[in-house]
């Protein structure tokens, strides 16, 4: 898929893996575990990186609806402000304060709307610029939700590191 245009089928297939994987590691983690951490550089908990996944799936729904008002995404400006670490920070203190029971709720809630809002964009708009200049919206919506190993693949970015977690802390 690198450089090519992905179809919505294949894009909403690799986020669908994704979040079965995630949710398929963490949803059976008793509470506790849920919110140990230990996560990557340790920093981060399950729940952590569920948050995490959720609040860039969140800014890809924002993105889609700003370019649909002919506006500039909203993550534009935020990466422009704070950089990447910093947008990440505060994503992670926004989850933090929610109760987990909340946190995932929320998650399963934005991803479900987020797979809504591709499947309902019209063929002639995915291939096509957002505000008319650039990369196809899919490759920017893509990028929003890419990881190392491509564009849409977040979630794959970080499976490894919290199926490492689950194999050491669950029971």
């Amino acid at each position: 898929m690198p450089g090519a245009t992905p179809t919505k089928r294949e894009v909403i297939t690799i986020l669908e893996r994704g979040d079965r994987a995630v949710r398929g590691l963490v949803d059976p983690l008793p509470p506790a575990v849920r919110a140990r951490t230990g996560i990557g550089s340790g920093e981060w908990s399950p729940l952590d990186v569920v948050g995490h996944l959720a609040s860039w799936e969140r800014h890809a729904l924002e993105a889609l609806d700003a370019w649909d008002h002919g506006e500039r995404a909203p993550l534009d400006r935020a990466l422009e402000l704070r950089g990447l670490n910093g947008v990440n920070a505060d994503n992670l203190a926004i989850a933090a304060k929610l109760r987990p029971e909340t946190l995932l709720r929320r998650s399963a809630a934005t991803h479900a709307a987020l797979i809504a809002a591709l499947r309902a964009i019209p063929m002639d708009a995915w291939t096509r610029p957002p505000l008319g200049r650039g990369r196809p919206l899919a490759l920017r919506v893509g990028s929003i939700l890419g990881g190392p190993k491509g564009p849409f693949r977040h979630a794959d970015a970080h499976v490894p590191s919290l199926r490492a977690f689950v194999r050491t802390h669950a029971r």
